[in-house]
């Protein structure tokens, strides 16, 4: 199961305690929101898409959308989301608890800036009833991001 590769990961750090699992589904940035007592913004909501032949995760604020012009601008190509076996085979978590922890070989992650106005922000952790709050100093550390972008755009 994913969320126990994310807990033996974050193992490593002596962090596996912060892993929050709720009783009820937080598989949606509106459940998980509500789950977690915090506002929906805040939840750390993890894209995956393809970029040539690479899995892509953006992990950005959860009252955001991609943006068309600016994710062509940063990665050249059209923005094209993974389906939800491709997800799971690909990144090696389930849609609902998709997360950069944890993850395959070779898929590349990206932080939006969208996610820079928060102190903490609540990504999943591998299951769609898991989290963890994290700095975001803390998600640099642990995401094993490539680099910040701005593909993002409030939505309205």
């Amino acid at each position: 199961m994913a969320i126990e590769r994310v807990k033996e990961y974050f193992k490593q750090y002596n962090m596996e305690a912060r892993i929050i699992e709720l009783a009820e589904s937080s598989a949606t940035v509106e459940l998980a929101a509500h789950a977690l007592g915090c506002e929906p913004a805040r939840i750390a909501k993890s894209l995956s898409f393809m970029v040539n032949d690479t899995p892509v995760l953006v992990i950005c604020a959860g009252d955001v959308k991609i943006d068309n012009a600016k994710y062509k601008a940063k990665f050249a190509t059209k923005a094209r989301m993974l389906t939800a076996e491709q997800a799971e085979m690909l990144i090696g978590h389930a849609v609902g608890g998709v997360c950069p922890f944890g993850i395959n070989e070779g898929v590349e992650v990206y932080l939006d800036e969208s996610l820079k106005r928060f102190t903490t922000v609540f990504p999943a952790c591998g299951s769609a009833n898991s989290a963890i709050e994290l700095t975001i100093p803390e998600m640099e550390q642990y995401s094993g991001y490539t680099e910040w972008v701005d593909v993002c755009r409030i939505r309205e």
